[in-house]
């Protein structure tokens, strides 16, 4: 699974490089709109995309063996297609989360170790009154189970092995479906200070759970206090 920044320019880019230690890629693309942010070691797993016009946001990609079987499975538990280009299929979700299929091309390494702080969770917001298909759909179509979380707005699957992200899925009463970024960490206080020294602004504090912060193109992610787990990519 890959996480893709999608933002209206380049000028958070920088940010996401350095929040997550990475490096990055060569551009890719007619208009050189797709670029890698790449970790130290392992198989990078976090994206960018620039969409002129269009509102920043997260989404995620699916590698997959055979994308037309993802992609008729995916339909055949409620999905919508939105673009079939053969190796590249964008797809709409039950509750309305875009997210693509693509080739696997063999990783399996998760990047880094001993970090204090990582990017390690994609939080899917869904509308309560769509939560229980929504949730269904994503567990069905990646093989993860369910697991039920400390508070009752949340749920997660308990993802793959090696795998770099997990799912978490988050009830939010009528607003709209979409994905967010979540970052694990040691010390939320310091690596929000981290964040907002580098160009991020503090949105809400949930004292000893999570910060809500938005990038340098008004994006939400958040920070929680969750250890980074070892062998898994880090900020910091």
């Amino acid at each position: 699974m890959t996480g893709f920044l999608d933002s209206p320019s380049r000028v958070a880019e920088p940010f996401w490089q350095a929040v997550t230690g990475s490096g990055l890629s060569a551009r890719r693309g007619p208009a050189g709109e797709f670029a890698t942010l790449l970790p130290a070691d392992g198989d990078a797993y976090l994206r960018v995309q620039v969409l002129a016009g269009a509102p920043p946001r997260t989404h995620a990609d699916l590698h997959v063996e055979s994308v037309a079987e993802a992609a008729a499975e995916a339909v055949g538990r409620g999905a919508v297609v939105v673009l079939d280009e053969g190796d590249l299929v964008v797809v709409r979700s039950p509750a309305g989360v875009v997210f693509c299929l693509v080739p696997w091309h063999g990783e399996k390494r998760r990047p880094g170790a001993g970090r204090r702080s990582l990017v390690d969770q994609l939080c899917v917001d869904v509308p309560s009154a769509l939560f229980e298909a929504e949730i269904e759909f994503w567990s069905g179509l990646t093989g993860w189970p369910r697991r039920p979380s400390d508070l009752p707005e949340f749920e997660h699957l308990e993802r793959g092995a090696g795998m770099p992200l997990k799912l978490l899925f988050q009830r939010i009463g009528s607003a709209e479906a979409g994905m967010h970024v979540d970052f694990a960490c040691t010390d939320v206080d310091a690596e929000v200070r981290r964040h907002v020294e580098l160009g991020a602004s503090v949105v809400r504090r949930v004292p000893g759970q999570w910060t809500t912060l938005t990038d340098p193109v008004g994006r939400e992610y958040c920070v929680t206090g969750r250890a980074p787990l070892p062998g898994n990519v880090g900020g910091a």
